[in-house]
């Protein structure tokens, strides 16, 4: 669980300072005028989302605020804010698996510190992905509810969005009772399987730098 906290707090970082960036790019400056475009990890953390993402590797951090409104066309502006989010985890998740694959044999001759960096390098890979894969779920507030609402129309969309607050205790429910838990894992699973080809294209990287 300790050895998880380092990873957690890279993917929630880099996951919310996305969120934000976007927005910022699309013309909503609140995210910036709250101080959240940091890589401070004290600026994002939920601290149950921090502990469920350390514990199960599936969590979140505190939201980005957004304000929609500032958007040239709202609903597509909020929907890019909230793809960045997930999108920012699978290129981590790319990213360190490659550089796994890359240091290993390295590594390896290390020892136990070598071995300790590479479950670190591994770990930040799976809870990246882990994170990405649990904010694509369409249940509010999470990002894919996001995406998802933007193709209904105006009217439905903002009714939905009322709800939103809701959704929280829905999420609760489904991660508690464990009926969330076979069909995310499997997707997870899935997921790191296929993304874990960046670790052998890093590995055979090593092995040309090596000779």
């Amino acid at each position: 669980m300790l050895l998880g906290v380092i990873p957690s707090l890279v993917c929630i970082t880099l996951h919310e300072l996305s969120h934000g960036l976007v927005a910022w790019s699309l013309g909503d400056m609140t995210a910036r005028n709250a101080g959240r475009l940091t890589l401070n990890p004290l600026k994002h953390i939920d601290w149950m989302g921090l502990l469920m993402m350390v514990v199960l590797h599936v969590g979140w951090a505190k939201p980005v605020p957004v304000n929609m409104m500032n958007f040239r066309d709202p609903k597509r502006g909020m929907a890019l804010t909230a793809l960045a989010g997930p999108a920012s985890n699978m290129l981590i998740t790319c990213l360190f698996f490659f550089l796994y694959g890359l240091v290993l044999r390295p590594l390896l001759l290390l020892g136990a510190a070598g071995e300790y960096l590479l479950q670190m390098l591994q770990l930040t890979a799976t809870i990246s992905i882990g994170l990405a894969v649990f904010n694509l779920l369409p249940v509010p507030p999470l990002d894919g509810s996001k995406v998802v609402f933007s193709l209904v129309s105006d009217e439905a969309y903002y009714k939905l969005m009322r709800y939103e607050r809701y959704g929280m205790l829905l999420l609760y429910v489904l991660m508690f009772t464990g009926l969330l838990g076979t069909p995310l894992n499997a997707a997870i699973g899935f997921c790191t399987e296929k993304l874990f080809i960046f670790a052998r294209w890093g590995f055979a990287f090593s092995n040309l730098l090596i000779g």
